[in-house]
Parts: C-alpha cells; sequence; structure tokens
C-alpha cells in the first residue's frame, strides 16, 4: 500500500503516488525518444499511469528502457540521453526512499557516475523548474551527498 506522505519534489509537493507516476512518465518519454517518436517531455502534474501493480509497472519500464538503448545505433545517437535518463532515474529513487522511511543510500558508484554526467551540464536558465538551487557541501563530500546538492536536495535528510 502506498504512502500519501508528501515529498518536497523539486517540481512542487507530490506524494509518492505522483512521484511514481512522474517516474514511469519519465521513463516512456526516454524511451520513446529513443525510437525516434514525437513525444512530450513529463511535467510538473504527471498523469495517472501507474497500475495497481507498480512493481509490474517499473519492471515493464525498466525492460523496455534496456530493449531501446539496447541497441547500438539507437545508444549512438542518444547515448547522452540515457545518462541524463539514468541520473533522474537514480535520484528519483532517492526521493522514494526518502519518503518511505527507506535506507536511501545509493549502490557504490552509481551517484559518482550519475554526477559527472548532470553535473555541469544545464545552465542556470535550464536548471529552473528542473531543479531547486544548488546547496552547499563540503569539498570531501561523498559523490551522493554532492549530486544531491547539485540538484537542489538536502543530503542531510
Amino acid at each position: 500500500m502506498l504512502t500519501r506522505r508528501a515529498i518536497a519534489g523539486t517540481l512542487g509537493r507530490w506524494d509518492v503516488g505522483t512521484l511514481m507516476n512522474h517516474m514511469l512518465e519519465t521513463q516512456r518519454y526516454f524511451v520513446g525518444a529513443a525510437h525516434g517518436e514525437d513525444v512530450a517531455p513529463p511535467t510538473s502534474d504527471p498523469p495517472n499511469i501507474m497500475s495497481d501493480n507498480p512493481v509490474t509497472d517499473f519492471e515493464r519500464a525498466r525492460d523496455d528502457t534496456i530493449r531501446a538503448f539496447g541497441d547500438p545505433a539507437v545508444l549512438e545517437k542518444t547515448g547522452p540521453m540515457l545518462g541524463i535518463a539514468f541520473a533522474d532515474q537514480l535520484l528519483h529513487a532517492w526521493d522514494l526512499a526518502q519518503a518511505t522511511g527507506q535506507d536511501a543510500t545509493m549502490p557504490k558508484e552509481l551517484p559518482e557516475a550519475a554526477y559527472n554526467m548532470i553535473h555541469g551540464r544545464f545552465s542556470d536558465q535550464q536548471r529552473t523548474g528542473v531543479f531547486k538551487p544548488e546547496i552547499t557541501v563540503a569539498p570531501d563530500s561523498s559523490f551522493q551527498e554532492r549530486l544531491l546538492a547539485y540538484t537542489g536536495r538536502d543530503p542531510a535528510l
């Protein structure tokens, strides 16, 4: 059963269900874009696309993503997009873990890869509506803390 705990998301206050719908909508967007479809980017008010079985929904989305980006021709054309999709899902998985009281420690080496993929790639104008303002962290912070801070998430949570 999903909780309805509010999440202070980068796009406003969402509950867990809204966050999960956003994650699914985002994966659909990246898969559609990889296939060359004319797809609209995710919105701040995601549609309710999650079924009564979210595990199956996320497994299907994962499989669709692997198939789409597993094609070498697609990967060559859209490789940077895959990196952004990866960072997006990693960050929202952290949001979800935080909101549901789970361990939000990211798997080893993934935060560094995501940080290196997105850090410095967005202008201040592009950050608006995508990330909250960057939070300052100590120079010796972990890559998870740096990634969270870069995207406006408080690593101290």
